[in-house]
Order: C-alpha cells, then sequence, then structure tokens
C-alpha cells in the first residue's frame, strides 16, 4: 500500500464523490487526479439522491436575473449577490457539459426541455432526468467518464481523518484504508465531503455524512461560514425508517397540497401557500405536529393516478411504507435536509488555508445565503467543481514534499451527538436551549474520543446559532423571533468557536440571561 500511495503522491487531491467532486476531476482533465472515497464512486453521497433536479434558467421566459431575484429572495437577505449570479450565470454551460458526458435530461414530445416548478421559484426552470431519479441519472454518466479517464486514479475504502500541514500549507492526508493508516503527500486538496446531515436523527441525507469535510477544514485552521443555517426540507416521508425518505418539492410544484389530520389545508392563507419557501414551510409543519397533529401531502386531486408515472421513486418509497399515493395523503415531517454554511470560499473554491480547496454542500460560497433557493444545490455544485477545476490547472503542479508519520485518530462516531443535535438544534431554537447545546458538546470535543470530530461540526452551529440573536431564514429563535435590520454573515475559524464557547459557559449570566 505504502509504495502505491508513493505512486500517486503529488496528485491533486479530490475527496469525495459526489456530483461536486466528479465534476472537480474530470474538468482537471488531463491534469493527475487521485479520487479519495470512502465507499464506492457515487455512493453514500446526497447528490444520487437528488430527486428535484436542476434549477437554470434556460426557458423562453426566463433569464438569469430572474433565478437570481428568486435566489436572493430565499437567502432572506444573506446571499453573497456577486457569487450568487457567477454561479447561476454558469447554469447554460454546466448543462450542455453534463450533456456532453452522456446526461439526459427529460424533454417533453417536442424535443424541448420538460422544465419543472419548485417552491419560491418564479418561472420553470427545473431539469430533470429519468423524473424524480435526478440525481442518480445525473452523476451515472459521470461515473462511467470517470472510471474512462486515464488521468483518474481512484482509491476507494480510503477515509480521510485528518489534512496533513507543514508550514501552514496543505502537506497531504492521512487516513485510514484496507484497515491500517495511510498517508498521502500532495500540495493540493479538494474537498468535496458532502453535508452534515448525519448529525440529526431526522434527515434525508446518508447518515454516514455528518460535516467530515468541515471538520477536516476546521481542524487544519481554515474559516468556516454561516454554521447555523441548516435547511430542513419540509415534506419528508414520516415513518420509522432512517433516514427518511424525501418527498420532493416537485410534488407540491405540480399541485399537491398540505393537509392536517382534520382535512384542513393549514398553508392556503400564506403568501406562496404549499410553494412559500421551505423554512416557512417547515416551521408551519412543525407547529401543527407540536399541537400533536399530524400532517399530510396530499397529491391525490393533482395527480391522481399519474402520480407513479411523473415519481416513480416517490411511489416506491411510499409504497414500501404500505401507501399508495395514487389514493391515501403522504404523511409528512420536516427534516433535515441540506446545509447552507459550511468551509468559507471564494468563487473559485479557495478556502482560507493555502492547498485546499472545498466545493460542493461542504463549501460555503455565499450562494444560499439564509436558506437555499430549491434545486440550486445540484448547480452550485457542479459549477464550483468546474471553478476550482479551472483554478488548480492554472497553478503549477503541486510539490510533493514528505511528510511525517502521524497518529491516525479513531474513527467518529456520531451517536452521541445526535440526540443534542436533535434537541437543541432543530426548527426553532432559543437561548437556552442552544447554551445546553455548547455546555454538552464542548467537554465531547475536548475528549477527542469517538464524538469529538462530529461533536466539532455541531458545536460550531450551536455558536454560530447563539451568536445570531435573531430569526432569519433557516434560523429560527422563538427568543429572537424578529429579523435584525442589517443582515450579516458571519465568520469564524473553529478556535474562534471555541473561545466562544468557552466564554458562554464561565459567563455569570449565560445561564440566566
Amino acid at each position: 500500500m505504502t509504495e502505491f500511495l508513493d505512486r500517486l503522491a503529488g496528485r491533486v487531491a479530490v475527496v469525495g464523490s459526489g456530483l461536486a467532486g466528479l465534476m472537480t476531476a474530470l474538468a482537471l482533465a488531463p491534469r493527475p487526479v487521485v479520487f479519495l472515497t470512502r465507499a464506492g464512486l457515487g455512493e453514500e453521497t446526497s447528490s444520487a439522491w437528488a430527486q428535484g433536479g436542476l434549477a437554470a434558467a434556460i426557458g423562453a421566459d426566463d433569464a438569469v436575473g430572474l433565478h437570481l431575484a428568486d435566489t436572493l429572495a430565499a437567502g432572506a437577505g444573506l446571499c453573497d449577490e456577486a457569487a450568487a449570479s457567477a454561479i447561476l450565470a454558469r447554469a447554460p454551460d454546466l448543462v450542455a457539459r453534463l450533456e456532453a458526458f452522456g446526461v439526459r435530461f427529460d424533454r417533453d414530445a417536442d424535443g424541448a426541455y420538460a422544465l419543472g416548478l419548485e417552491a419560491a421559484h418564479s418561472r420553470r426552470r427545473i431539469l430533470h432526468a429519468e423524473g424524480d431519479n435526478s440525481g442518480a441519472a445525473i452523476i451515472r454518466p459521470l461515473i462511467a467518464a470517470v472510471k474512462n479517464t486515464p488521468s483518474i486514479a481512484v482509491l476507494s475504502g480510503f477515509e480521510v481523518r485528518r489534512l496533513v500541514m507543514r508550514d501552514g500549507k496543505i502537506a497531504g492526508l492521512l487516513g485510514s484504508h484496507a484497515g491500517g493508516a495511510a498517508l498521502l503527500s500532495t500540495a493540493q486538496v479538494v474537498l468535496a465531503t458532502g453535508g452534515l446531515g448525519g448529525l440529526y436523527e431526522a434527515t434525508t441525507n446518508p447518515a454516514g455524512n455528518w460535516g467530515q469535510g468541515i471538520m477536516l477544514a476546521a481542524r487544519a485552521g481554515a474559516a468556516l461560514a454561516d454554521m447555523e443555517f441548516v435547511q430542513f426540507h419540509p415534506t419528508a416521508l414520516d415513518g420509522p425508517g432512517r433516514p427518511l425518505g424525501l418527498v420532493s418539492e416537485a410534488v407540491r410544484g405540480e399541485g399537491a397540497i398540505l393537509i392536517n389530520e382534520r382535512g384542513e389545508r393549514f398553508m392556503a392563507d400564506r403568501p406562496g401557500a404549499e410553494l412559500a419557501p421551505r423554512d416557512v414551510v417547515a416551521r408551519a409543519i412543525s407547529a401543527e405536529i407540536a399541537r400533536g397533529g399530524r400532517v399530510f401531502l396530499d397529491a391525490r386531486p393533482a395527480r391522481g393516478d399519474r402520480f407513479a408515472a411523473r415519481f416513480p421513486r416517490i411511489d416506491g418509497l411510499c409504497r414500501q411504507a404500505g401507501i399508495d399515493p395514487a389514493r391515501q395523503p403522504i404523511p409528512v415531517r420536516p427534516a433535515v435536509h441540506y446545509h447552507m454554511g459550511g468551509v468559507a470560499t471564494d468563487l473559485s473554491g479557495r478556502s482560507s488555508v493555502e492547498g485546499l480547496w472545498v466545493v460542493g454542500e461542504a463549501g460555503a460560497t455565499g450562494l444560499h445565503g439564509a436558506n437555499r433557493l430549491a434545486s440550486n444545490s445540484l448547480l452550485e455544485a457542479a459549477v464550483m467543481g468546474l471553478n476550482a477545476a479551472e483554478d488548480i490547472a492554472g497553478l503549477p503542479v503541486g510539490e510533493a514534499r514528505p511528510v511525517a508519520d502521524a497518529v491516525l485518530p479513531p474513527s467518529a462516531d456520531p451517536a452521541a451527538v445526535r440526540a443534542v443535535v436533535s434537541r437543541h438544534l432543530s426548527v426553532l431554537r432559543d437561548g437556552e436551549n442552544l447554551r445546553d447545546a455548547v455546555e454538552a458538546l464542548l467537554p465531547l470535543v475536548e475528549a477527542e474520543g469517538v464524538a469529538s470530530d462530529p461533536a466539532m461540526v455541531a458545536l460550531s452551529i450551536a455558536v454560530f446559532a447563539l451568536l445570531r440573536a435573531e430569526s432569519r431564514g433557516a434560523h429560527a429563535r422563538t427568543d429572537h423571533p424578529l429579523t435584525a435590520p442589517l443582515p450579516a454573515r458571519q465568520r469564524m475559524t473553529f478556535a474562534e468557536v471555541c473561545a466562544h464557547a468557552g466564554a458562554t459557559l464561565t459567563h455569570p449570566l449565560a445561564r440566566s440571561a
């Protein structure tokens, strides 16, 4: 194994094999790349599970400016407008690139793109592939392309546990492979490790994705941004299974309505109704559940017997749970779906650490602000993969420098963290709960045990949330229900997070404030 890794030394290392990682590796060709993935290519990735599709302003009645306006409105004042405009403007080019790799987006009888409508979009601009199986249909040809690209070496079963630093720069990766420690020397690393939904008990994400990329970058000293903004998808299939099955926004886009156990359409009088921004819908559903009620998504009037043809994957999920969506309303509840925050990056995916790029959900470009607009995630993942590759391609090949042996930390286990996060960092928050979270999580971080790494990520969410004394987008504080007049993003290193956490616990007013 050592000899094999030595042969790969100096290559650009791409960690994670969802859409962002795949696009990065492919766009870097013919520069040599080593693809490091914990599972097989495309496995355990949120990209493969995506149903809604990819947002792109390519319709005859659409424009980038309209897409931008919708994105800014959903982002509740915290989007980086320049970054958002630049990312959204690359959508037509991206669609062409994906099709060149073999992606086949759904088209109507006339051969035009079959564009869908989703919440908070003012136009039909959602590209689907194979109906509601879009994510898998998009990454499948990309995986094939990676396997057929000679410049890309794929190393499956490699779990990266630390970034190796030298003189403040990236020098390598330390991880576990085939049951033993493995060290790869490289000066250029791209983290494309996905989100942090696995920190929560109720999530639509792969349970093993608990924010590894954020942890790796934070331990290397990289700045984090917007960590408090965790998006809860309003309509996950309410059942005992974990992760929860996703009932895509597109179902509401096709006319399905939300009702409670009394048959009342409780969203009818709200702006946007069922197609209001996700944070609005998630809070409304949470309120129904909090009073002891249940919530259902009723697609019968809108789709009826046509449901299975339009949403084959969701139909299958429902039937596995004993529900026929053509005949019965679908029980739903909010579940963690996406994280707007992550490692702070520029438009090239560069972090504050030299030699480290972060793309996809693990990065925070400012596109999403306080609340991601539906289907902007796949767009951002692919565009940022392209941007990072173009940036790296313009740099000299990184020098492979010898790195000293390091002690492999234990494999992380988020089990002890999930209960804390699910209880205190949910849809509705308040200062007391947030301080309780800090109090529970900081000792786990300091213990440097199996819970330390996921506790780092969770603690960052708690501290960012505690410092944001307002309600904005996906961050709702019951003790601060109003939105502050001047929007401002937060950015901190993990050392600063720990300093704030320590001050929270030692301040004499902390428990009574």
